[in-house]
C-alpha cells in the first residue's frame, strides 16, 4: 500500500453502515482505506479496503471480494449495502475489498476481468495485508451476484481471464474458495417475469441491457457463456444463495435453478429464500425495515465453514 493510500486510511465504526437499532451491539472498529488502485494504470476504477481493527495475532485472515449491483450499467462501491456487508465481515476478522468495475455498453467481459483482478489483488498483496491466499471468497448483490458467480465458476479458465496489460498480476490465480450470491441472475436465458407477489409466471423476460454483452443482440451463445449455471462442475466452490421471496427484479426461480444445478453436480450449497424481502436487501434490512431473518449469522457461518 502506498503512502498516499495510507493517508486515506481511517478508523470507522461498523455502525457507519449499520442501522442504529442494532449498531450499538457491534462496537468493533474496522480500518478502511478508500480508493486503492487495483487495475491497470489507464483505469479509473478503484477499490475500498476494509481491514479488521485488531487482526488475530499469529494468524492470517480470510478474505472477501464484494461486487456491487446496478444492472451492469450503474451502481458504485459507495452503496450502503456494500458498507453493510464489508463492515460486518471485517468486524468478524476478514479482509474485505469493495470494488468498482467497468459498467455500461460493451462492459462484458471486462467487468468479469475486473472482478477477477480484485481476487488477484488480494493474493498479490497477501503478505502485506496479512491474509491467507488460500481462503478467499467472492460475494455480490444483483448484477454483482451474477459476476460473483461467474468469478467462482470460471476460476483460472483461460477464456475468462484478464491477460496482458489488462491485469497487473500475471500468473496470479483468480480462484476462490466460496461464493455468496445475493439475488443475482444465474441463467440469462431463463429469467422470468413475476407476478405482483413475486411469483415467477413462467413467461421469459428479456435479458436486460443487452448492449452490455455486445453490439446489437449478442445472441444465445453469448448469453449462455455469460450464465454461471453453464460453468458449474463437481469442482466448483461452495455457494450460499440468498434471495427474497417477493423479488420483482430477479425472479426467485433463478435461485432455485442455481441450487438444482449445484445439487446435480454435487457442489456444497445453501439456498435461503427470505420471506417478505424483495430486491437489494443487505444482511439486516430491506426497504429500511428489518428482514424476517437476520442474515449476518448465515453469512458468517457459511464463510467460517468453507474458509476454515
Amino acid at each position: 500500500m502506498t503512502k498516499a493510500h495510507s493517508l486515506l486510511t481511517l478508523i470507522a465504526f461498523v455502525s457507519l453502515a449499520i442501522a442504529p437499532s442494532w449498531a450499538a451491539a457491534v462496537e468493533t472498529a474496522v480500518r478502511i482505506t478508500r480508493d486503492v488502485a487495483y487495475l491497470a494504470p489507464d483505469r479509473t476504477e478503484k477499490l475500498d479496503l476494509f481491514l479488521p481493527a485488531t487482526p488475530a495475532l499469529g494468524r492470517l485472515s480470510p478474505a472477501l471480494v464484494w461486487i456491487h449491483g446496478g444492472g451492469w450499467t450503474g451502481g458504485t462501491k459507495a452503496e450502503a449495502r456494500a458498507q453493510n456487508v464489508c463492515g460486518i465481515v471485517a468486524a468478524a476478522g476478514y479482509v474485505a475489498v469493495n470494488i468498482d468495475y467497468r459498467l455500461g455498453d460493451g462492459a462484458w467481459p471486462t467487468n468479469l476481468h475486473d472482478c477477477k483482478n480484485a481476487v488477484r489483488y488480494l493474493r498479490a498483496h497477501a503478505a502485506e495485508l496479512k491474509l491467507d491466499p488460500n481462503r478467499i471468497a467472492v460475494a455480490g448483490g444483483s448484477a454483482g451476484g451474477h459476476l460473483a458467480l461467474m468469478v467462482g465458476m470460471t476460476g483460472d479458465q483461460p477464456e475468462f481471464e484478464p491477460i496482458g496489460a489488462a491485469s497487473p498480476y500475471p500468473g496470479v490465480s483468480s480462484r476462490v474458495q466460496a461464493v455468496i450470491n445475493m439475488y443475482g441472475i444465474a441463467n440469462l436465458l431463463t429469467r422470468q417475469e413475476v407476478a405482483d407477489d413475486g411469483t415467477p409466471t413462467g413467461k421469459l423476460r428479456a435479458v436486460g441491457p443487452v448492449k452490455v454483452f455486445g453490439a446489437g443482440d449478442p445472441g444465445a451463445a453469448v448469453y449462455r457463456a455469460a450464465s454461471p449455471v453453464t460453468h458449474i462442475t463437481r469442482t466448483s466452490p461452495p455457494v450460499l444463495i440468498l434471495h427474497g421471496m417477493i423479488d420483482k427484479t430477479v425472479d426467485r426461480a433463478q435461485a432455485e435453478e442455481l441450487a438444482r444445478v449445484l445439487q446435480a453436480n454435487g457442489v456444497p450449497h445453501q439456498l435461503v429464500l427470505v420471506p417478505g424481502a424483495g430486491h437489494t436487501f443487505d444482511l439486516k434490512t430491506w426497504s429500511k425495515k428489518p428482514l424476517s431473518r437476520d442474515l449476518q449469522p448465515v453469512v458468517l457461518d457459511f464463510l467460517a465453514q468453507h474458509l476454515k
